[in-house]
């Protein structure tokens, strides 16, 4: 499959683009600017782009199976990913092209039955409230986008570095943990259910979530 990948140098989409060559996909890197210094694998055809861009995106899109969003605004600009969020939107209205986002965490409910969602949660820390605030939002706007084939992964609740497994649980809108209530996924194993996603289409304008 030909697969284009927004925010590739980041964590997760890094990971993405490796996980997508390893299963001998085409992926297209894509920088916003490319003479910057990054660690993307060699086989990575490297393409110059902004999400916010809904040209750029409509561009880089043309021809692909999949556009691949894995997008982080820096510490301070957290609003910029509406505005990634509006570009990819538009960029894709009325294509063929399936639309896979990670998002975030925050806006998933609770195990537990009271409706309260990560971010009620009294221990969230303050320092991820706006970019979680940020991923609430952008998840409301895929929902009201009815004109592009979505599909927004949240992860678990601690996504960070660590080992290829495999293996992971899928969820929906609710939290997923495990028998001690941890919910955790590492970045690698993240990258392969989004990959499996790719490769078995099972969502479809809605959200799912993954954890061990």
């Amino acid at each position: 499959m030909r697969i284009t990948v927004f925010g590739a140098t980041g964590n997760v989409g890094s990971r993405v683009v490796t996980e997508a060559l390893a299963r001998g996909h085409e992926v297209t890197a894509v920088l916003r600017d490319p003479s910057r210094p990054h660690r993307l694998p060699a086989a990575a055809v490297i393409a110059t782009g902004d999400a916010r861009n809904p040209e750029d995106v409509a561009r880089l899109a043309a021809g692909q199976s999949v556009v691949i969003s894995a997008t982080r605004p820096p510490l301070g600009s957290e609003s910029e990913l509406a505005v990634a969020t509006k570009g990819l939107l538009a960029g894709l209205a009325g294509t063929d092209v399936r639309l896979l986002v990670v998002g975030g965490a925050g806006s998933l409910i609770l195990p537990g039955g009271n409706g309260a969602t990560v971010i009620d949660d009294p221990d969230f820390p303050a320092a991820w409230r706006p970019i979680a605030l940020a991923c609430g939002e952008q998840l409301a706007l895929h929902r009201a986008a009815t004109d592009v084939d979505w599909a927004y992964l949240s992860p678990a609740a601690l996504l960070e570095p660590g080992e290829r497994t495999g293996r992971y649980r899928l969820g929906r809108d609710e939290l997923v943990v495990d028998e001690a209530g941890v919910s955790a996924i590492s970045m690698e194993d993240l990258a392969v259910a989004l990959l499996d996603e790719v490769e078995r289409p099972a969502h479809h304008r809605t959200r799912f979530t993954v954890a061990y």
